[in-house]
């Protein structure tokens, strides 16, 4: 008889898994309200544990087995409003640093990064962004709610001197009084250039929390996004980005947001592995 793995995010069993001992937290937000064109984000988080259940729990590239350090699946966070998740998130997300956790928020549409932004920035001085994302996100409103997925760095802004954008490729007109032009690292620029990811990760503070759209990644290799836009970024340059910034930056959170899962379960399992890969590199270096 097959054995019946834990419910939670890699399968753990209890003493890698309780809350208490363990390091690292992930949270849960499965909403989906103002996603603009293909619904279905808010099954996100529940799709990335399935296929995490699945992964080998050893690290290759880091000689490391993460979960070593304990890692508790919370609760999920619900809200029927834009506004309404930002607040919960935003209240969760400083409960549980508070206890001295790393945090990483499962999305859900990109409207649940705002919540957990705002807690990082009020407990980490200094602290920037580094936005993984096909869209800019900076449209002051969309469709009447400041608080949409395409708004999320727009609202940011309002809390963090600098983000740095990567990986964009896609974004309308009115965003372009709101955008740092020297932050921005287009897709299109990024192909023809050897010296951006020095560049990008230069402009960064000591402090960084990173929010992973998935639509970032080329749909090729992830085609179940809200949002997919031809032209994106690939796996190994997404880990060789984060791998420089866990060097030289201190990552203090981060999320990964806007899966939406179909029938093929492969983006599924590349959404898990992708987190489990950023604990990885952001454990192996030793800050955290």
């Amino acid at each position: 008889m097959k054995k019946t793995l834990p419910n939670n995010f890699g399968g753990l069993p209890p003493e890698y898994s309780n809350y208490k001992n363990s390091r690292i937290v992930l949270l849960p937000v499965p909403f989906d309200k103002t996603s603009s064109w293909i619904k279905g984000a808010d099954k996100g988080p529940k799709a990335i544990i399935s296929a995490s259940m699945n992964m080998e729990l050893y690290d290759i590239e880091t000689d490391s087995e993460v979960y070593t350090k304990g890692i508790h699946t919370a609760r999920q966070v619900v809200s029927d409003s834009s506004k309404g998740i930002v607040d919960k998130v935003h209240a969760k997300v400083k409960g549980l640093l508070k206890d001295d956790k790393f945090v990483v928020v499962m999305g859900g549409e990109h409207t649940v990064s705002l919540g957990s932004i705002r807690a990082h920035a009020e407990k980490f001085d200094d602290m920037s962004i580094l936005h993984l994302d096909a869209h800019s996100d900076r449209r002051d409103s969309y469709e009447g709610d400041k608080f949409s997925h395409a708004c999320v760095m727009a609202r940011s802004k309002e809390v963090v001197r600098d983000i740095v954008s990567v990986g964009i490729r896609s974004m309308d007109s009115s965003e372009l009084g709101n955008i740092n032009k020297k932050n921005m690292f287009y897709a299109s620029d990024i192909r023809k250039s050897d010296s951006w990811m020095q560049k990008a990760v230069n402009k960064l503070s000591g402090n960084v929390y990173i929010t992973v759209d998935l639509d970032v990644f080329d749909p090729s290799i992830m085609p179940s996004t809200g949002t997919p836009e031809p032209g994106g970024m690939g796996w190994y340059q997404v880990l060789d980005l984060i791998e420089s910034v866990s060097k030289k930056k201190r990552i203090v959170g981060f999320d990964v947001v806007e899966l939406c899962p179909s029938k093929n379960p492969a983006p599924d399992f590349l959404a898990a592995k992708l987190i489990y890969k950023l604990l990885s590199l952001i454990f192996r270096q030793g800050s955290r």
